[in-house]
Order: C-alpha cells, then structure tokens, then sequence
C-alpha cells in the first residue's frame, strides 16, 4: 500500500487529496491518503460564517466560470448542483477617482465618455499597439503598464486591479509571475489592444479581462466581462465546496494536527505532528505533500533542507483585514449598492483597498431587507492599516463608505476578518525563486510542494495546481495518471 500524507487541509491539499483518491480507485491502487490539518477545521482561508441569514465569507468568494479547474473539480465531485452564479444585475463596476465612484468603461463609446482618464490619458493608451515590445528578463507589473498604457491608465486601471488581486505594490510584483497572460500577448501580438482583438475580445475586452478578475478577489469576479467570464461560488458560501472535498476526498484528515517535524529515511519521510492529547505521532509515507504556506513549508525544512528552506521563507505575503458590514437596505440612498463593488487606486491616498457589494453579487449573502458590503484594508503597501484595532479599523471603513457611497446609516452588523500573512506576493524574481525550488526538489523524491504561494493564488490556481501535484505524487509512486488529471 502506498502512503501519502499531505500538510495541510485548505483547498489545495484537499483537491490533491481527491484527485490521488481518485485515481487510486480507477486504477484499482492501495492508498492510504492522511491530511494533516494544523486548525480545528479543514479550508484554510476558504471559510464562510453564516449566522442569522448572513453568509460571511472570510477569504475568496468564488472563481471565474471561464477557466476549466475548478469546473472540472465540481464535475468529478458529481456537486455541480452546488454552483451559484453571480447575479447579472451586479455587473457594474466601479474606480475610485477624485473622491467620486466612477464606473469602469466596457466599451469604446463608454470609455470615451468616461472621466475615469482624462484626454491625455486616453490618447496615451490608445497609443498602445505602437509601443515595442519590451526585453526585460522579469518587469514589474508597474513599469510593464506605464510603459505600455501611460502612467495614467497605470495608476486608475492597472494600479487598482493589482491591489484588489494581490493587495500588493505593482512596482514590485512580477509581471511574469502574477499576471502572466499579460506578457504572455505582448510577446505573441507585440500589444496588448492589437492581442485582445485578434483573441475576439476588442481592445475593450482586455480591459474587462482584468476588472473580471479582481472584483472576486483574485478568485473571480466580472459579470459577463467578455473573456473574463462570470464570477461563480457555491450555495452557503465557499464552505460548501469544503465540506464536499473533506466528505469524499477518501483521506483520514486529522484536525489540530500541527507538523512538528519532516525527515527523511531509508523507506521514504517520516512526519511528525501533535495530537489533540499533546503527544506527538509519526506518519511514515512514501510520498509527502507540502500543502501548506510556503513560510510553514519553510520551517519544516529549515533543519535538515536550509537551502530550500531559505527560498521559500523568502516569499513575502501581505497582510490584509476584511470588514464586513450590513445595513438595512431601507436605509441606504437609492442605487448605493447597484453593482459590483469599486477599487480604490493607491493615488486617491484612501485607507481602504475596495469594497465589495457582496449581497448584490449574490443575494443569499444577506437576509431579505439587508445589504451586505465587505471592505479591504492593508494590503503589501499599508500593512500597519490592517493592524489597526478593531473600533479604529471599523471607524475609517465607516467613514471611506460614507464619503464613497453616501451610506451613513448605522451598521446592523460587523465583523472585522484579519489576515496577518493573507496573500502571498510574486514579487519581481518570484520566477527563478521557483526555478531554484524545482532545482531542490528534484533532489529529494517524493517531496512536493502544492499551494497559492507559488503558481497562482486564485481557487481555479490552486485546483489546477493540485490537479498537478497529485500527478506528479502518482508518477512518483509508479501509478499511471487516469483521464482528466490525475
């Protein structure tokens, strides 16, 4: 029987849980899968309160019904009955400018019109497809923009849609890393407009590409945003899709199960992990799986692995406070929550990332007669916002909606989510880091790494990269990979 034990029960070590189960079944294969789960509770950051018809999500609300993953993950799972589309009267979406909200142009005639660019600004991107492609090994997303767009268009459309992705610095982040679909068709087209036409978008559905998905918080996000297809979650919230993969991921998951150590031996690794008694028990396994954060991976390792080790405690994260607010809708000014949700770009020099109209996104996100609204704060470039305590934290989100939305009602409810290391960060160099990783790996069979903090941070990201850890877990241990995956 082949041992597999996986660190770690959010969303990536339980796909790549299902999927090994999965194929160990077809292909008539002993298996015995143990997830090690540090938390009471299996999902990591994918956990929804729901209490008095609210549905309060503590992380990411969905994922973008245009890439194949996490569709696929519903299919396999027989649960498609569970998906939930995002409501197609919210899908306004707006920008911070001026101190006024702003709705983000979809089309040409719109984007003329719009005074979310001025003249100059405008005539600058639509200079684009004459600007040469650029050299540089590994660019910023920043300088990859301005040098593309124009400063302007960098900092009202790139800038705001970076921070709501990552809730990082574009003039750190790597291009190549965190949004490679961009470099990506400025080397094929040489331009980001005449690479949009040519792939049926029109220099419009670039745009809209990119709105899609920040406005679900890197998982997801535009309504009918052309390519960037429709943000889509799960009745009850992401928790739904938790306890699914967690009820038929065919693994034996121990909660409160901290890994206090890693080892190799003769025979494989050996794993320690504490017990709900405060002893220790040793997991022996033939193949190990890291799903955990690359800084939890990184202490594992540190001892008896420094080199790798060194890497991934290298990867930075940003820290990022969520706060939640309802409000009776027959409080709010007419229209106040017609849409989406608007971003606020880093030049407006507000304290708050965004906010997100989640019950106008999906309605069962609140009670009838409520409206709730989920606000960002913190991120790579204002930590020390995030830390701020919870009556401060509440008063500037209170404040920033009031002046943005003329909502000066007083809350029906709140709640503050903090995320002290939230979103990992690809900063420039992010790419040869990984390079250097697989570099180390290679070195010791039957060691894997498999989380956000290294190929994509979305929920569709981490289902296709557990999707390919478990394959490369089953070419490890001599299992041919079934149909679809893994």
């Amino acid at each position: 029987m082949d041992r597999i034990v996986i660190v770690g029960g959010g969303l990536s070590g339980l796909v790549a849980a299902f999927r090994l189960r999965r194929a160990a079944v077809a292909r008539n294969r002993a298996v015995r899968i143990t997830i090690l789960e540090s938390e009471d509770r299996p999902g990591g950051k994918m956990r929804s309160d729901r209490e008095d018809g609210f549905v309060i999500e503590r992380g990411p609300n969905g994922f973008l019904d245009s890439r194949p993953n996490a569709l696929a993950l519903m299919k396999d799972l027989d649960a498609e009955a569970l998906l939930l589309r995002a409501d197609a009267t919210a899908k306004k979406r707006f920008v911070c400018r001026d101190g006024r909200l702003v709705r983000l142009p979809e089309t040409p005639p719109a984007f003329l019109k719009s005074p979310l660019l001025s003249g100059a600004g405008k005539r600058r991107l639509m200079h684009e497809p004459w600007i040469p492609a650029g050299t540089a090994h590994d660019e910023s997303i920043g300088d990859l923009a301005a040098r593309r767009m124009g400063a302007e268009a960098r900092d009202y459309l790139v800038d705001p849609m970076v921070s709501g992705i990552y809730a990082g610095d574009p003039s750190r982040l790597s291009a190549g890393a965190a949004l490679p679909h961009l470099v990506q068709m400025e080397r094929r087209y040489g331009s980001w407009i005449r690479g949009a036409i040519a792939l049926q978008g029109g220099a419009f559905g670039l745009m809209g590409k990119m709105a899609g998905r920040v406005f679900g918080r890197g998982s997801g996000g535009g309504i009918s945003a052309g390519p960037s297809g429709t943000l889509t979650s799960f009745r009850g919230g992401v928790s739904t899709l938790v306890q699914v993969l967690a009820d038929r991921a065919g693994a034996d998951l121990h909660l409160d199960a901290p890994v206090t150590s890693l080892e190799r031996i003769a025979t494989g690794w050996l794993v320690g992990a504490g017990t709900a008694e405060g002893a220790t028990r040793y997991h022996p396994a033939d193949a190990v799986v890291l799903a955990c954060p690359a800084d939890a991976a990184a202490g594992l390792l540190q001892s008896a692995f420094p080199s790798l080790s060194r890497e991934l405690a290298a990867i930075p994260y940003a820290s990022i406070a969520v706060v939640a607010t309802a409000f009776a809708r027959a409080d709010l000014p007419e229209g106040a929550v017609d849409g989406f949700g608007f971003l606020v770009p880093e030049v407006e020099h507000r304290p708050i990332l965004g906010v997100l109209w989640d019950s106008s996104i999906f309605p069962d996100r609140a009670p009838p007669g409520q409206v709730l609204l989920r606000a960002m704060v913190g991120g790579a470039r204002h930590p020390e916002l995030a830390a701020m305590p919870d009556d401060d934290l509440v008063a500037v989100v209170r404040q920033q909606i009031a002046e943005l939305m003329g909502i000066r009602a007083t809350p029906t409810r709140v709640r503050v989510i903090r995320w002290a290391r939230g979103i990992p960060q690809y900063n420039v160099g992010h790419l040869d880091r990984l390079g250097r990783i697989d570099a180390s790996l290679a070195r010791l069979p039957g060691l894997f790494l498999c989380h956000n903090s290294y190929r994509g941070i979305s929920l569709d990201d981490c289902c296709r990269e557990a999707t390919l850890a478990s394959g490369r877990v089953l070419a490890h241990l001599g299992v041919p990979a079934c149909e679809g995956g893994a």
